[in-house]
């Protein structure tokens, strides 16, 4: 298993970032808001997890390694992938999602594009006894930027929109919205949460 990647970062995309550790580049998937503090040409380590299927290796990148366990864990649940999990951190953090889990507030989990009513329930009854207290307490890996500027937050909004399944057009509408609220905030993890409660609404 690959624990954590430690290097250059190379290039980034919507969804993905290179990576170069020792003179190879490698691809992986990431959360809007992991994606947001990883700046091109800048140092960076992220924890990883593996996927492997018969077709493809693809490697997942995240802040802590608390995400990257939530993300494995969350994935015992029956209906629940890697693409789905990853989705379930763009919209809450390892602990908003221990809360759920334990407070079986399945209205928190359907919030999550690709989960309905029913999938809500699922994912509350086999997960109950596997994520755990909520810690309160993490940090990102040092060698991750700050916060995205002013400028550069809206596009990484709606690119993470998007790729969660959301159009276009709902997701510049969105991201509008909060910008008008946003005030001086300019965490894409907290600006993209705000997004997605405006979708979940209408």
């Amino acid at each position: 298993m690959i624990a954590f990647l430690s290097g250059r970062v190379a290039g980034r995309t919507g969804t993905t970032a290179v990576i170069e550790v020792g003179g190879v580049g490698m691809t992986v998937q990431c959360t809007p808001a992991t994606l947001a503090r990883l700046q091109v040409g800048e140092p960076a380590t992220v924890a990883t997890s593996l996927v492997v299927r018969e077709e493809s290796l693809t490697l997942y990148g995240f802040a802590d390694d608390d995400e990257r366990d939530v993300f494995e864990r969350v994935q015992t649940a029956s209906g629940v992938g890697p693409r789905l999990a990853l989705a379930m951190l763009a919209v809450h953090t390892p602990d908003a999602l221990r809360r759920a889990v334990a407070a079986e507030d399945t209205g928190a989990l359907t919030q999550v594009p690709g989960i309905g009513k029913k999938g809500a329930q699922r994912i509350v009854l086999e997960l109950k006894d596997k994520l755990g207290a909520p810690r309160d307490v993490s940090g990102p890996f040092d060698g991750l930027a700050a916060p995205a500027s002013p400028v550069s937050w809206r596009p990484q909004v709606v690119s993470g929109l998007v790729n969660l399944g959301w159009p276009a057009k709902d997701a510049e509408s969105a991201a509008d919205a909060v910008a008008a609220e946003a005030g001086d905030e300019t965490d894409v993890t907290v600006l993209l949460r705000a997004a997605l409660r405006r979708l979940s609404r209408a």
